[in-house]
């Protein structure tokens, strides 16, 4: 007689797949942070940007470009592991984990070069990504979906681990196998504000290789101190776990700090306004 009556779920999404296939413990060299950064200043550039250009930006937005700029002025931390040794990244890519428009899970955006780049091509670039990915039109998300779907459960942790090592330790290209290349790059940005959530920790995934993953939480009116009186102020949690292996409180310190001064000072961190 069966302990649990139980039975299979068959309508496993592809993120959800790759996470079961990834830990194969419970050890990992996680640490954990947030930031809570006041967005009102944020929050008005925001809404001037989108009257000047007709351009909806997001937190999303201003963390992935803010995190680009803390990997240029911390190259240390814009790095992955191969053999035990630590490798500097030549640029800086960032992937943005957005909520998908159905039950089949989030949807990544991956941005080459986020911290050379304009917000206002920033912003194009994640919205004409994410619609490609979403609507089934970007092949080779397709072709790893269809890929992932046809690895057995069991042969789960064996298959990601295999894809990492080819493509981060041997540091060949996945591309003959249909599979994207460094689809999660130096750092990975999940607005779990878009959830509802104000704070969330997420796991490091041991596949990517990514050590840095940043959640942006919700925004919320609060009250806060501003010279010695109370007034009422939106703020933003950050919510951060990032590998010990390689990043320490050096390296956490220059990119919580370089986050903080262009979220709450966007004009003179992003640019001026576009005319």
């Amino acid at each position: 007689m069966a302990h649990l009556e139980l039975k299979p779920k068959r309508d496993v999404s592809s993120f959800r797949k790759l996470a079961i296939g990834s830990w194969a413990t419970a050890y990992d060299p996680t640490v954990y942070g947030t930031l809570t950064v006041r967005m009102d200043a944020a929050l008005a550039w925001m809404d001037a940007f989108h009257q000047r250009t007709g351009v909806r930006l997001t937190a999303t937005h201003l963390a992935l470009k803010a995190v680009g700029e803390a990997l240029r002025r911390c190259p240390d931390a814009n790095a992955l592991l191969r053999y035990q040794r630590i490798y500097l990244r030549q640029r800086i890519t960032v992937c943005a984990v957005l909520p998908g428009a159905d039950a089949q899970g989030l949807t990544p955006v991956r941005i080459e070069d986020v911290d050379q780049k304009p917000m206002r091509e920033l912003a194009l670039e994640v919205e004409a990504t994410a619609a490609r990915v979403r609507e089934g039109r970007d092949p080779q998300v397709e072709q790893g979906r269809r890929l992932l779907a046809r690895v057995p459960h069991l042969l789960l942790h064996r298959f990601t681990g295999l894809v990492s090592f080819l493509t981060y330790t041997l540091n060949v290209d996945p591309s003959w196998l249909g599979l994207p290349r460094d689809p999660f790059g130096s750092a990975v940005v999940v607005d779990v504000g878009e959830l509802g959530l104000d704070t969330a920790y997420l796991p490091l995934a041991p596949f990517t290789r990514v050590p840095i993953f940043l959640a942006p939480g919700a925004v919320k009116q609060v009250a806060v101190v501003e010279e010695g009186r109370v007034v009422p102020g939106h703020v933003m949690n950050i919510n951060a776990s990032f590998d010990h292996r390689f990043l320490d409180g050096y390296h956490a310190g220059v990119i919580a700090n370089t986050l903080r001064e262009m979220l709450e000072h966007p004009e003179e961190s992003f640019g001026p306004l576009p005319g």
